[in-house]
């Protein structure tokens, strides 16, 4: 692949779903992509870029971003975002919403599904807390392929082996040969979409809460502070954003505050989110 084949590639990933991809990194894209112009019956990755500039748009272009984005994920991962969610999260938004009895999750980017199912199973292990109550957890993910193996809900054993306590595997899962799969009554509680977060969240409704992990870290500077103030907008003033370790809103954007002494959670502004000019959605946003 040649210099200017690799640029076309990061200015496409960049356009279509936010990726920055360093200039040191072509042998990652020559690694990902190789498949990808295999499975199109193309001979290598000049022909791939030749066929994306006629028509980026096609599935062709929809699978080089899938084959480019990364989706590591395990249940329970990095735990302290779940410790927040059960010991802090839930107790103030049970109580703010105590009249309604509804509550709306949004986990930004699922991959193949062990976050939004860990929360399912928190959810279901309060058992009587939330007798009478609508949650529903709205999972997104650009990658319709990694959807469709988090809407089937099975994993490999190393897949459940990694964070998952062994008492949850035993109570919420069925093992299907090698593999085990999760409980329909936990697969019925995560809507998953399709979805690419350079759009318009508007269509998504509000949300309580948002984890959005590990996410903003691929994106540069105008992407994170438009995706965190489009956000912001999707709260209400008592709701919680849920961030990955290496990942902060500080010197981005006033919209979101940290809580003092909880790592990687936030609070929305409202102040700062009532007076700062709407937040226009990326013009280079994919329409697929």
């Amino acid at each position: 692949m040649t210099p200017q084949d690799f640029d076309y590639l990061r200015q496409l990933l960049h356009q279509r779903s936010g990726l920055v991809l360093s200039s040191d990194k072509q042998y990652l894209a020559e690694s990902r992509l190789l498949p990808v112009a295999r499975k199109h019956g193309l001979a290598g990755l000049t022909e791939l870029v030749e066929k994306l500039k006629v028509a980026a748009a096609a599935p062709l272009g929809t699978d080089v971003v899938e084959a480019m984005t990364t989706n590591e994920s395990f249940f329970f991962r990095d735990k302290v975002p779940f410790e927040h969610f059960r010991d802090t999260i839930l107790p103030a938004l049970i109580m703010a919403r105590a009249r309604e009895k509804r509550l709306r999750i949004w986990c930004t980017a699922c991959s193949t599904g062990q976050e939004p199912y860990s929360l399912a199973m928190g959810l279901k292990g309060l058992g009587a807390a939330l007798a009478g109550w609508r949650v529903d957890i709205i999972a997104t993910d650009i990658s319709h392929e990694v959807l469709e193996k988090a809407k089937a809900g099975i994993y490999s054993q190393f897949e459940v082996q990694r964070g998952l306590p062994i008492q949850l595997l035993v109570k919420f899962f069925a093992q299907v040969g090698e593999a085990w799969q999760i409980a329909p009554e936990i697969r019925a509680m995560v809507q998953f979409r399709s979805f690419n977060l350079l759009n318009d969240f508007s269509s998504l409704g509000t949300f309580d809460l948002v984890f959005c992990r590990n996410v903003l870290i691929y994106f540069d500077q105008e992407t994170k502070v438009s995706a965190l103030n489009r956000l912001a907008r999707q709260m209400p003033a008592d709701g919680f954003l849920v961030l990955g370790a290496a990942e902060t809103v500080v010197g981005l954007t006033d919209a979101f505050k940290p809580m003092a002494g909880q790592r990687g959670l936030y609070r929305p502004n409202v102040a700062a989110v009532r007076c700062a000019p709407p937040s226009n959605v990326l013009k280079f946003a994919a329409k697929a």
